[in-house]
């Protein structure tokens, strides 16, 4: 009996993937906002689903658009993020300011 490893591959490969974006969008709504990142994750998601596109190999190309669209739910996640910084679940940035410090002047 031969064995097929591809669907632990990608199994592993989504479970690092998914574990090293969330840190990393905390980190980048924290330093940025969301506001300016969500370009940055929009041009990593292109980039690697290109990539994913024009990789010969499955479990290269199925990892590459793995990442792309780790990537394109980043975006959200960014906006997501700041609603829970809002919610005082995360902390603040003390050296920026945030859209919702606006409307809670307004109030």
């Amino acid at each position: 009996m031969e064995l097929n490893w591809t669907g632990l591959i990608l199994g592993v490969i989504t479970f690092l993937t998914i574990g090293l974006f969330h840190p990393l969008v905390i980190k980048a709504e924290y330093h940025f906002g969301a506001r300016p990142t969500w370009i940055f994750f929009m041009i990593a998601g292109v980039v690697f689903v290109i990539a994913s596109i024009m990789v010969e190999n499955t479990i290269g190309s199925t990892c590459l658009g793995v990442i792309g669209f780790s990537s394109f739910w980043s975006i959200g996640e960014l906006f997501a993020q700041e609603k829970r910084v809002q919610k005082g679940w995360f902390p603040r940035n003390p050296k920026r300011t945030y859209p919702f410090d606006k409307e809670e002047t307004k109030e």
